[in-house]
């Protein structure tokens, strides 16, 4: 029997529907599935309700499939049940440095917070080349509004080892503080990390 990596997405995603409807097989729907919202991507920020739009999907199949997104998210954020506080900027690196100091390529990710400063999510916004990552506010706000985040704390590494912010570092992280002070939500500090070492624009009074 082949493991769960050598099953094609339309396989998995027929294995959580189980069973098909009268029209047609789990593997057919599962396709159907697909297609219509643009591959796996399209499908892990629906609701119970949008899942349950497709034809042959009730309330059962629907909840399968949202636990299982969910799921995935919990095991790629790495926060799970687990919701540290974020007391200050060296909780922050803590947490990210060992995921990210080693890194070859610029990473830009976010950690979403509640009013309390509980870490609600950890987000990848994107993945740059060697010497710069690509930034959109729409794409860092997206996912904070959707989780109903008071606050972030941006975080990206620098592959060089060397912490210190560039100009286009200080560009991005003022445009993004615009931003959430338009929208609402509090741009806490931008954390940049290197080899071992991290620099804060907080903590360096930068904000």
């Amino acid at each position: 029997m082949l493991g769960a990596a050598q099953l094609s997405d339309k396989e998995l995603l027929a294995i959580l529907l189980a069973t098909g409807s009268r029209e047609c097989s789990a593997l057919d729907l599962a396709e159907q599935m697909l297609q219509k919202h643009g591959g796996l991507d399209g499908l892990k920020d629906l609701s119970l309700a949008e899942l349950m739009e497709q034809k042959g999907i009730g309330t059962a199949k629907a909840t399968t499939i949202a636990a299982a997104i969910e799921l995935g998210k919990r095991i790629n954020n790495g926060v799970q049940q687990y919701k540290p506080m974020i007391q200050n900027s060296a909780d922050a690196a803590q947490l990210m440095m060992g995921r990210m100091r080693d890194l070859d390529r610029e990473h830009f990710q976010v950690l979403l917070l509640d009013q309390k400063n509980t870490l609600l999510a950890v987000e990848m916004i994107s993945i740059g080349t060697l010497s710069s990552s690509l930034v959109h506010p729409r794409e860092v706000f997206k996912q904070a509004i959707r989780r109903s985040a008071s606050g972030m704390i941006l975080v990206h590494n620098h592959p060089s080892g060397d912490c210190m912010p560039s100009q286009n570092d200080r560009q991005v992280t003022q445009r993004l503080k615009q931003a959430g002070e338009i929208i609402g939500i509090d741009v806490i500090d931008h954390i940049i990390i290197g080899k071992d070492s991290y620099y804060s624009f907080c903590e360096n009074q930068i904000f």
